[in-house]
Order: structure tokens, then C-alpha cells, then sequence
């Protein structure tokens, strides 16, 4: 009897699959506007947070009621695109606080619209100006030209995330 030879040893699989590209963060614009806002917002609220006892959401919250008074909390959430637990959150501490007052809109019950409080409107009137204060001294190197650029290019880069938005499958 003759030994019968080895069946042949199939060759391992190979993956037709590219590898997926490699995301260079440092180059990956949504990482790099969202590091630059953690760390602009970071810096200006170390302003606020010792003197007033504002976190970032709150704040935030106050300045868009600053400039839009009686908004109603998801109206403020749309306005800052921020979470609507987080603005939920922050307009919770900041009734708790007397910094905001809620208010039915026009006798309609089931609407409730926000506004700063007298307390909030004096919070308001000290951190705007070391907010306007801030940005002046970060944008202070850069040339008008600059400025008007970037903020062109922010205007255009908004547009076009709401139109992907707009065209995104639901």
C-alpha cells in the first residue's frame, strides 16, 4: 500500500479590502475647529467661572438670552446648537440661581419662554465686555483682512453644514 499524498493546503484568504484611509486628526477638520473651540472656551471661561460661578453651558445660555430675550429653552439649544439636556441642565441652574426667569409666551400656557433675570442682566453687563475683551486680544495680531476672511470662511463653512444637514438621508 502506498501512502496517498496530502491534499493540497489551501492558500489563506486574502482580504480584497483596502485598508481605510488613515485619519490624520492634526489635518481632520471637525477635531480641529472642535479642539480650537475646548481650548478658546477654556480660556475665556476661567475668566467668568471664578468671578460668577458660570460654567461654559451657562454662560452660553446667557449671552444668547443676552441678545435674544423670551426665547423658549429649545429655541436657545437650536441658537447654540448645543444638547438640549446640557441647555436643559444650565437653565434649571441658572432659574435655581435667580440668573433667568421663565414666562408663558403671550398667554399661551403651553409655551414658556426665557429671559435674563435683573440679576442676570448685571452677570451679563460685566461678562460681555471681558468676552468682547477676549476676543480682541486673541484676534489682536491678525489684519482686518484676516478677519474679515475668517469670518467669511465661518459664514460659508456653516452653510454648507446646514445644506449637508438639509441633504442628509433622515
Amino acid at each position: 500500500m502506498s501512502a496517498r499524498p496530502a491534499p493540497p493546503t489551501p492558500a489563506p484568504a486574502v482580504d480584497a479590502t483596502p485598508p481605510p484611509a488613515a485619519l490624520e486628526l492634526e489635518r481632520f477638520l471637525p477635531y480641529r475647529l472642535s479642539v480650537l473651540s475646548n481650548r478658546i472656551s477654556g480660556a475665556i471661561a476661567r475668566e467668568y467661572s471664578q468671578r460668577f460661578a458660570l460654567g461654559v453651558t451657562e454662560w452660553r445660555v446667557m449671552a444668547v438670552l443676552g441678545r435674544y430675550p423670551d426665547l423658549s429653552a429649545g429655541e436657545v439649544a437650536q441658537r447654540t446648537a448645543m444638547d438640549k439636556v446640557a441647555v436643559s441642565r444650565a437653565v434649571a441652574s441658572l432659574l435655581d440661581a435667580g440668573r433667568i426667569e421663565r414666562d408663558v409666551h403671550d398667554g399661551d400656557r403651553r409655551r414658556s419662554v426665557l429671559r435674563l433675570s435683573p440679576a442676570g442682566h448685571l452677570i451679563y453687563a460685566e461678562v460681555a465686555p471681558l468676552a468682547l475683551a477676549f476676543e480682541r486680544n486673541l484676534l489682536g495680531d491678525m489684519a482686518a483682512a484676516e478677519r474679515a476672511l475668517l469670518f467669511r470662511l465661518l459664514d460659508r463653512l456653516d452653510e454648507l453644514e446646514l445644506r449637508a444637514e438639509a441633504d442628509a438621508p433622515p
